[in-house]
This record gives structure tokens, C-alpha cells and sequence, in this order.
């Protein structure tokens, strides 16, 4: 039987291999909706394209789709991501910022807050503006 560490271990190796290989999926979805390769598949948009060839809900497809447009944005924010940094939650919220004029800040702060505490702080700085 493995010990609690190693568990423990494992699940945030995974959780950031996971992460890492999302934003690889993303950096994908992103090519490939801009080079239109959906079009040929005769789908409406990369977003029904992914929900039907992914098995994704529609509206978590179009999510997907927004994000992977948004990160090319975001040099700073999607490394960090590449790397397992940070987790397609936080990284959807980042997505919702306009106008990023201090990634780096934006970086830190989602290193350092819960994915949910983020959310919040995004909703927040969206409501001011």
C-alpha cells in the first residue's frame, strides 16, 4: 500500500501533467480554428467542431474555443500553463480580463490565490470596469 505522501505526489503530478497538456490542446483548438480547418468538416464554427469531434458539450466547446483564442493573447499566462502552473480553471478566468495591460500581476495573483478566489477577484475587477 502506498503512503499518503506518495499519494499525494502522484495526484499533483497528474493534476499539473494534466494542466500542461491542456494548454497544449488549446494552443491546437487555437491553430486549428484559425486556419478554419473546421470548415471542411462542414461545421458552423470550431466550437461545434470540437463539441462533436471531442465529445465536449456545446457550451463548454465554446468556452474551450474562447480560452484557446484569449491564451495566444497571453504569452506569460499560457507558459505558465505549458508548465503545470496553473490550472484550465484559473486560466479560464484570466481569459475574462480585457485589455491585459500587467500580465505579470495577473500571473501572480493566480499563482497565489484558489481557482474560485480568482473567479471572484476576475468578477470583481469586470464589475469596476
Amino acid at each position: 500500500m502506498r503512503s499518503l505522501e506518495a499519494l499525494e505526489r502522484e495526484i499533483t503530478l497528474l493534476a499539473s501533467q494534466i494542466s500542461a497538456a491542456t494548454c497544449r490542446w488549446l494552443c491546437l483548438v487555437a491553430e486549428f480554428d484559425e486556419r478554419e480547418g473546421w470548415a471542411q468538416w462542414g461545421a458552423r464554427s470550431c466550437s461545434h467542431w470540437v463539441s462533436w469531434r471531442c465529445g465536449i458539450g456545446p457550451a463548454a466547446a465554446r468556452e474551450h474555443v474562447r480560452v484557446a483564442r484569449r491564451l495566444q493573447e497571453l504569452p506569460l499566462i499560457q507558459a505558465a500553463f505549458a508548465r503545470g502552473e496553473l490550472t484550465y480553471s484559473k486560466v479560464r478566468a484570466l481569459t475574462r480580463v480585457e485589455d491585459v495591460q500587467r500580465e505579470q500581476e495577473l500571473l501572480d495573483l493566480a499563482r497565489h490565490a484558489t481557482a474560485a478566489q480568482l473567479e471572484r477577484l476576475v468578477r470583481a475587477y469586470r464589475g469596476v470596469l
